[in-house]
């Protein structure tokens, strides 16, 4: 179905609705092509259907500086079976399709690089995605993805840290589109049984220069910390968790997926 409505767009619109019905949005985040490819498509559609406002895909990668050991495992596996970066995009198109929720791409820049800047925002786009997050991207040298995400419509996403100054906040804000990622903590993703109070003093020192919806991710793994980010962010990411219900429960990984995100949706409401 062709729309004027830009992949971005999309986003955008999820967010606002989500402030308007004054509650975060949750973005389970999903391995490409694990624990296989149509098992994959099947679980982006679970996810969907229990109540996932936006879903993050994470494509393998060789080397991730961002990636907990239970994510690293799943891409791993899924690498060790063969899967390279033309099948992932060929799956992600299809979890877009048959999810129907606007869905953010995690990669790592030598996958950006190699294809080219304009290249792959242009597939990015072609494939029904609406950002991407690039986490060893830093954003003095992001100018090019930048301007290749705005001619091929589609959102660059910033990480913002914990210990990230006004004037790189700024910076990280004003490059983003879609949103804001606003990491919890330092360190990579992974399972953990508090959240900092880093990552609420973080969203306020971004919300002071920017009116751009803001998601906090790693180490949310919780409903009750789901409830507690909702409470002062727009959305709420959660990876860790939910690639190791997949993992825990291979007999019916999509039934797992979907009690998970049933339980964190209803903890994200603000009402």
């Amino acid at each position: 179905m062709k729309t004027d409505v830009s992949p971005r767009e999309r986003l955008e619109e999820a967010f606002r609705a989500g402030r308007t019905a004054k509650r975060a949005l949750l973005m389970p985040y999903l391995v490409t092509g694990y624990p296989d490819g149509d098992t994959f498509v099947a679980l982006a559609q679970a996810a969907a259907d229990a109540g996932a406002d936006v879903l993050e895909l994470g494509i393998p990668f060789s080397d991730p500086i961002m990636d907990g050991p239970v994510i690293q495992r799943a891409s791993n596996a899924v690498l060790q079976r063969g899967q390279r970066i033309d099948e992932a995009l060929a799956l992600v198109e299809r979890a877009a399709a048959s999810a129907s929720v606007p869905v953010v791409l995690m990669t790592y820049y030598n996958i950006v690089f190699r294809r080219g800047c304009d290249a792959f925002a242009e597939q990015v786009a072609r494939i029904g995605a609406s950002g991407v997050i690039v986490p060893d991207l830093v954003v003095e040298e992001a100018g090019e993805w930048r301007d290749a995400c705005e001619k091929a419509g589609i959102a660059p996403v910033m990480i913002a840290a914990p210990t990230s100054p006004p004037e790189r906040l700024r910076a990280l804000a004003d490059c983003s589109q879609g949103f804001v990622y606003a990491a919890s903590t330092l360190g990579v993703t992974g399972l953990r049984a508090s959240l900092s109070d880093r990552a609420r003093t973080l969203v306020a020192s971004l919300r002071a220069i920017t009116t751009k919806p803001i998601a906090v991710g790693i180490g949310v793994s919780t409903a009750e910390h789901a409830r507690e980010v909702a409470d002062y962010a727009d959305g709420v990411i959660v990876g860790t968790a939910m690639v190791k219900a997949i993992e825990d429960n291979p007999a019916n990984p999509a039934a797992a997926v979907g009690v998970l995100v049933r339980r964190l949706r209803a903890a994200s409401g603000r009402g």
